[in-house]
């Protein structure tokens, strides 16, 4: 029976994943800042462990009670929304933390197990912001596009150990709590200036359009964990196919 760790399962796309992959019958690893045992399922094959990627302590702990892991699913990040001029630098470098290097960490930090036991694989979830411009998200997009670099380079180091990366890519989704997760660092981040261009951004994204389900990313996320020819990107949801195929 295979072993899954995955971060960020306190809500959305993590805990969607972790449900999916304990129904599969699969051991699963769901890690979350503050624990909470009872947003899954009860199973002998759960354990839910704390962990945040931020911090070296806490991935320390993280990786040795996790023991033998066959693949890591990087999906914890923060979101944001604002004109950058009005963004503090002390922002920029928390969303970096988590959605950047958080990830680089942990990676590293389950990397010796993986190349030794000559096998494994990492799913790294990213953005489709990253395959279009999108206004009012420069720092994040510039956060999801350094791992979309990071995973796509670290795939030709790791072949050479049989080791696995795969980059899923989700559209919008209004069923995650990204706004609501964003709205606190999003304080002053309108300036007075960009007030007008901002509300016909909002108004603009209210208006619908194809969007991604949690399911579409559960679905990309398997594959990536046991097609061993998933391709290396895969966007998920109908946005971001849309935007994958636009090439733009």
């Amino acid at each position: 029976m295979k072993t899954i760790l995955i971060t960020g399962c306190s809500s959305g796309f993590g805990l969607e994943i972790a449900k999916h992959f304990l129904a599969q019958g699969w051991k699963v690893v769901a890690t979350m800042r503050t624990p909470r045992e009872d947003l899954l399922p009860a199973s002998e094959h759960l354990r839910v462990l704390p962990l945040d990627v931020a911090d070296p302590a806490s991935i320390r702990r993280a990786v040795e009670a996790a023991g033998q892991v066959d693949v890591l699913v990087n999906n914890a990040g923060i979101g944001l929304m604002g004109a950058f001029e009005g963004t503090a630098m002390d922002t920029v470098r928390e969303v970096f933390e988590t959605n950047t290097f958080g990830t680089l960490a942990l990676t590293q930090a389950l990397l010796p197990q993986f190349r030794v036991r000559g096998s494994g694989t990492i799913v790294n979830v990213s953005s489709s912001t990253t395959l279009v411009p999108l206004p009012l998200l420069s720092v994040y997009t510039a956060s999801k596009a350094a791992v979309n670099a990071f995973t796509e380079s670290l795939a030709l180091e790791l072949a050479e150990f049989g080791v696995r990366v795969s980059l899923v890519l989700p559209g919008r989704s209004p069923e995650t709590p990204f706004s609501k997760n964003a709205g606190p660092r999003m304080q002053g981040a309108i300036p007075d200036a960009y007030a007008g261009f901002a509300e016909r951004v909002f108004a603009s994204r209210a208006e619908g359009g194809p969007v991604t389900h949690a399911a579409d990313v559960v679905e990309a996320v398997w594959r990536a964990a046991t097609d061993a020819a998933a391709p290396l990107r895969m966007p998920a949801g109908a946005d971001a196919v849309a935007q994958a195929a636009s090439g733009r």
